[in-house]
């Protein structure tokens, strides 16, 4: 076994070894440092010899000078090449933001000429709704202005506004205002149409024939008996499609009070309506209903006949009120004079 002082003075070898080569190489990085300094003091001569009998010029330089201006001349070179660069780039930049301002200015033309339209059709709708709500007499003062809607010419002149915006911005914000304004006129007038449309289903105001064809071959009133030939008065309306079977309908809702034959009328029904009305239906085929059976409008009870008194197929519809017969052809032409007044 080795003893403790072989292991000291294989220790002291290695650190003298260690030392010699750190002093070795600290030597021979100096000698490099010496010679690179020796190269870069190198002192040239630069004579400049005019072409005339004037004194010579002499420039004296070193190695690290002529470093330092190549260094410096590059840099220069190369700070000209990166400026024209960012000019090319700044110059394509430009021309691209151009092109983009004037898409931008052309969208902002369209926009201010739809703009125009639309406010030109939002004063056509204002008239229109204010019309409507007059002849509905909904929303409307003593001095005939709406409640609730502005006046669109107090903004479609409009020239400039005082907070810098757009004065088409402007007016479409007003016109906004305007058109969240008119929602409650028209839920009214949309609640009053409906509750128009619900009596019109109640009263019997539609054509009593399946698919509007016939046409009325008696009026009610005074009229020529066509098998007696002597006057008398006709208290309902003949329909004649020329043909039997064609389709008969109730007029209105209701309920059937009566499905029978008679030998004047030969089948007949009667529906009682809401509001004291009731209609008959006479001379059919057949019928499709029950006594006691609710009926819709528009719902088919029978078929066009030409039993009981007759002298051809034909519908004999009555309408009354009570105990009043009144003329159908005022309630069969109900809609058409309601649609017209609501235009």
């Amino acid at each position: 076994m080795a003893s403790v002082h072989d292991y000291k003075r294989l220790e002291n070898k290695l650190i003298y070894k260690i030392k010699n080569a750190a002093i070795s190489a600290g030597v021979f990085i100096g000698d490099i440092f010496k010679a690179l300094g020796r190269f870069l003091s190198r002192r040239y001569t630069l004579v400049f010899v005019p072409h005339s009998e004037k004194k010579v010029y002499n420039l004296h330089v070193t190695v690290l000078s002529i470093i330092c201006f190549f260094l410096v001349l590059f840099g220069i070179i190369g700070t000209f090449f990166w400026y024209g660069a960012s000019y090319s780039s700044t110059m394509y930049a430009m021309a691209s933001n151009d092109v983009r301002y004037k898409n931008v200015q052309a969208s902002l033309d369209q926009l201010r000429d739809e703009t125009a339209l639309l406010l030109r059709e939002a004063r056509n709708f204002e008239g229109a709704l204010s019309g409507v709500l007059s002849a509905l007499g909904k929303n409307v003062n003593n001095d005939g202005s709406q409640k609730t809607l502005g006046d669109l010419s107090t903004f479609l002149g409009i020239k400039e506004t005082t907070d810098g915006t757009l004065r088409e911005v402007d007016d479409v914000r007003k016109l906004s205002a305007y058109l969240s304004q008119a929602v409650e006129p028209i839920k009214e007038m949309g609640v009053l149409l409906d509750s128009q449309s619900a009596l019109l289903t109640e009263i019997p105001s539609i054509w009593p024939v399946k698919g509007g064809i016939g046409s009325i071959s008696m009026f009610f009133g005074q009229n020529i008996n066509p098998i007696s030939g002597q006057y008398y008065i006709h208290k309902g309306i003949d329909i004649s499609t020329h043909r039997a079977g064609d389709q008969v309908l109730a007029t209105a809702d209701g309920q059937v009070v009566a499905t029978e034959y008679t030998n004047d009328f030969g089948n007949f029904v009667i529906i009682r309506h809401k509001h004291g009305y009731y209609t008959r239906y006479a001379h059919l085929q057949s019928s499709r209903v029950k006594l006691g059976q609710s009926v819709q409008q528009g719902e088919v009870i029978g078929y066009i006949g030409n039993t009981g008194i007759s002298t051809g197929p034909h519908l004999h519809y009555e309408v009354h009120i009570g105990s009043d017969v009144v003329d159908p052809y005022r309630y069969i032409t109900l809609r058409s004079r309601v649609a017209k007044q609501g235009h």
